[in-house]
């Protein structure tokens, strides 16, 4: 999930249960016990709000499902010409390359004419940046409608994916910062990207990322980036953020959550099959704190449940004191004479959507988008929105040729290539 994720606080209450009472070390199972009580409150309150979906659909049904889901599901098969960067820690960034296609842009299926017209795009490479607890294969939609069209670089983030588990955080025992992310991107880009001009496209944490990587590297800014998009993100401030549930709770666990979380991934082991335990209960809530939208596709929430259940806790435990420090308004100023889309749903209770105008309000030329009964995962649960605001924004930069986009929100089924 993303920043703060409301999904990795509840998981880590369950967590606490079950490790607390395998730990053998009575002091520790004191400490996790106040703080599984405090966590408890949250967990109460999201859980409340799919108490009636999880009581209506049988358990066995839901696992039957998800096998079902699992086996047939086709998001997140995409798959590019595979390289590997290096961070400045050592730590190995996993990327994958779709290079333009010249045979078969002029035979493109006719959602992909109306979103780019018919000639070729300019040499220009976007880079696509993910969220929290998310890899590369959450920009599944925009991915397979840019496939062959513009040349698209997909990483993972340190930890998540197909890349390594961080180096400074294995060996020295180092939380990441947004600091380390930005000079993570840097390394992706010297790798997959080391000349022409870029498109730089980052969801929640991934938005952070870009921010970071236009703080230490303004001059690759100022020379190279010719526009941005920034997806149901935030420049700080995201201590204030309550996920919709009561202050009191939220204020609770904020005080003891880093604690229990460093506590939690030193015995990953038994947190993770407690996280496995109750999955069924974190689906559910998965869906909540991901989707607005009543009619999301199953393939897509399910989609959405793996990338989430396939971060260890530790992953989630090195990452979370990053978010309450990060503060990259100051880094906004970079993209001020750049073509610039902010994207966020209405609903997203991670990232609130007045992030993004507070993102706007310091680039007036910027493109704000709020689309209404959307999440946190917009991208997934309104795929042609962000595909269509994206076809713009690359018009406005040049990237590919003038066209008209295609109206309205669409579906959550795959386009064809």
């Amino acid at each position: 999930m993303s920043e703060s994720s409301p999904e990795a606080v509840v998981d880590a209450a369950a967590s606490v249960a079950l490790a607390s009472a395998a730990a053998a070390g009575g002091g520790w199972r004191r400490a996790t016990g106040i703080a599984g009580a405090a966590i408890g409150v949250v967990a109460a309150g999201a859980a409340a709000g799919v108490a009636i979906e999880r009581l209506t659909v049988g358990r066995g049904m839901r696992q039957k499902a998800r096998l079902a889901l699992d086996s047939t599901g086709p998001y997140g098969a995409l798959r590019g010409t595979p390289g590997k960067a290096y961070a400045d820690d050592g730590t190995e960034l996993y990327y994958e390359v779709d290079d333009v296609d010249p045979q078969a842009v002029p035979q493109l299926s006719p959602r992909r004419r109306r979103l780019f017209g018919r000639k070729a795009p300019a040499p220009v490479t976007v880079v696509f940046s993910h969220g929290y607890c998310l890899s590369q294969d959450s920009w599944h939609f925009q991915r397979a409608a840019l496939r062959g069209v513009v040349r698209t670089v997909h990483w993972d983030q340190r930890s998540h994916g197909r890349s390594g588990r961080g180096a400074r955080q294995v060996q020295d025992g180092v939380p990441v910062d947004i600091e380390q992310l930005g000079r993570d991107l840097k390394a992706v880009i010297d790798a997959a990207v080391p000349d022409g001009p870029i498109v730089l496209v980052g969801h929640s944490m991934g938005g952070m990322t870009v921010m970071a990587l236009a703080d230490q590297f303004p001059e690759l800014i100022r020379d190279r980036v010719v526009a941005v998009a920034l997806v149901g993100t935030s420049s700080g401030r995201l201590g204030e953020v309550n996920f919709g549930l009561p202050v009191a709770g939220v204020n609770a666990v904020r005080r003891v959550l880093p604690g229990v979380l460093k506590a939690l991934g030193q015995r990953a082991d038994l947190v993770e099959k407690g996280r496995r335990a109750t999955a069924d209960l974190f689906a559910g809530i998965i869906k909540r704190y991901s989707f607005a939208s009543r009619d999301v596709d199953p393939a897509v929430v399910r989609f959405a449940e793996r990338m989430i259940e396939g971060t260890p806790i530790d992953v989630v435990a090195e990452y979370y004191p990053a978010f309450d420090n990060h503060d990259k308004t100051a880094a906004l100023a970079h993209f001020v004479d750049k073509p610039v889309l902010v994207l966020a749903g209405v609903g997203d209770m991670v990232t609130p959507s007045e992030h993004s105008e507070a993102i706007a309000s310091l680039l007036p030329e910027a493109e704000l988008v709020l689309v209404p009964d959307a999440g946190h995962l917009v991208m997934l649960e309104h795929p042609e929105v962000v595909t269509d605001r994206l076809a713009d924004l690359l018009t406005r930069a040049g990237a590919v040729p003038a066209g008209a986009t295609v109206g309205g929100y669409g579906s959550s089924t795959a386009q064809p290539g």
